[in-house]
């Protein structure tokens, strides 16, 4: 009994006193996240394609799934950037690449801006050459609090879970129709239905400000770690009141459409895309015979 309460006064001083240094106005904070998203290989490729030669693929892809990216946040607002890198050599795969990597390329994620006090969103998109701005409201999360605790590095953790409904587009929109047993007959393109998402978050209240990576916030702490999905997010590093602080802007380039709209915008572009491919592929109209 005695040990539980000590326990409980100490978590209660390290709250106060976080409390009391995130409470400066001036205030600001500066997270490293590392994202890595798993590739379903079951379903990957051409039906003939061999396990040696799906994971070749996947290898050469790998840097279109594990990024890097910095949260910059104060206690109402935030910026999520992804980190610059250099192409890996022998990224194009000699000038021709297949449809995903043609689709991946050319589906470009800019800064994503939160707002928790005006409940808005704001993110810079690139599709194919042409710029947008997402613009909506903050994505809600029913939190439910497990009572779970782990270690992040120098900070303790507490877990909460969610269920999402996502139609964002994923990877598996990045393939080709496979082709049927008949020659020339491809599989029909269905309309993308959303589909349900677990999500896994731990959050510090170590550092009491509701922000997040991507588009998670709303815990009353920051979100060290997300696993949504086959995405996994991880906190590397934190930075509290850096000596060069960074003004959190805003993004304000591109067509301003909703998150629903510009999920529309994409999905039909790849279903047009696709099967023009396909059709390249197998002879059929403007294709090789």
């Amino acid at each position: 009994m005695k040990l539980n309460l000590q326990k409980t006064f100490f978590a209660s001083l390290i709250l106060l006193v976080s409390s009391f240094t995130w409470a400066q106005t001036d205030f600001q904070g500066v997270a490293h996240y590392m994202s890595k998203t798993s590739i379903d290989t079951e379903n990957f490729g051409r039906p003939d394609m061999s396990e040696e030669q799906k994971k070749r693929i996947a290898e050469r892809m790998k840097s279109m799934f594990e990024k890097t990216y910095t949260l910059t946040f104060n206690q109402t607002e935030s910026l999520y950037k992804e980190d610059e890198s250099l192409e890996a050599p022998g990224q194009d795969q000699g000038g021709r690449r297949g449809f995903g990597a043609m689709m991946s390329s050319s589906f470009t994620g800019g800064p994503e801006y939160k707002n928790v006090k005006t409940n808005q969103l704001l993110q810079e998109q690139e599709f194919f050459g042409k710029q947008f701005l997402v613009k909506d409201e903050l994505q809600k999360y029913e939190w439910q609090m497990t009572g779970e605790t782990k270690q992040i590095g120098q900070y303790t953790c507490f877990k909460a879970t969610a269920t999402i409904q996502s139609n964002a587009v994923g990877f598996e929109d990045f393939r080709p129709p496979r082709r049927g047993e008949n020659e020339g007959e491809v599989e029909e393109t269905k309309p993308k239905e959303p589909k349900s998402v677990d999500v896994v978050a731990w959050y510090t209240m170590q550092i009491p400000v509701n922000q997040g990576p991507a588009d998670y916030w709303g815990l009353p702490g920051l979100i060290l770690e997300v696993n949504a999905g086959k995405t996994t997010i991880l906190c590397t590093k934190i930075v509290v009141n850096p000596e060069e602080k960074t003004i959190i802007k805003a993004p304000k380039k591109g067509k301003e459409v909703s998150r629903e709209e510009y999920n529309e915008i994409v999905q039909k572009k790849t279903e047009e895309i696709r099967n023009n491919f396909s059709n390249r592929r197998g002879g059929g109209p403007g294709g090789r015979r």
